[in-house]
């Protein structure tokens, strides 16, 4: 991976907030769960002392988190291989860098906005279209402190307001932590 070795783990805290909240099965090699350094080899055993450093604490926590998510919203997991359960918000923001999906379950109220900033710049009064007005909660952010990221984010959630793009009613206005995935759901 390029960059520093901060650019290295959000990258990987990244691709796994993609990897988690794009529709399909995840694929998780051993050591990958910790951002272990090599690639798995059958002679040898997991790195496990890489647990001891804070870099690999943060990405072991972000893959425990995200699994609980998966886990625990049914738009992350009930209609994985229905047509219907995937639709992008945006995939033009080719300059940008950036991609955004929700996901969706059974019930209409079951949604899970998905954005990724795939560079290392932040991203301010960025605005998304969502399907819905209200308040959306932020669930996950990668970039938050505990997974050894910058902290940038949107202080727990942002209200939609009624200002129409990329085809819906209503917006988000965020910022975009870099080399992040973050997770928004409609609060009830």
């Amino acid at each position: 991976m390029p960059g520093d070795d901060w650019q290295k783990f959000a990258n990987l805290r990244a691709l796994f907030g993609y990897m988690w909240g794009h529709p399909g099965k995840k694929l998780l090699f051993m050591g990958g769960e910790f951002g272990q350094w090599n690639e798995w080899y059958h002679e040898e055993s997991i790195h496990w002392h890489l647990l001891q450093y804070q870099a690999h604490q943060g990405v072991n926590k972000w893959v425990q988190d995200l699994n609980a998510l998966l886990k625990s919203e049914p738009a992350l997991y009930e209609r994985d291989f229905e047509m219907d359960g995937f639709e992008w918000a945006d995939f033009s923001d080719w300059e940008g860098s950036v991609l955004s999906f929700v996901r969706k379950g059974h019930s209409d109220h079951e949604k899970v906005l998905v954005i990724c900033n795939l560079t290392p710049v932040v991203r301010k009064n960025y605005r998304i279209g969502v399907p819905e007005g209200g308040y959306w909660k932020e669930l996950l952010n990668s970039d938050s402190t505990i997974y050894g990221g910058s902290g940038q984010g949107n202080m727990g959630g942002v209200e939609a307001v009624p200002v129409p793009m990329h085809g819906r009613y209503h917006s988000l206005t965020l910022t975009l932590p870099p080399l992040s995935a973050m997770f928004f759901k409609p609060a009830r």
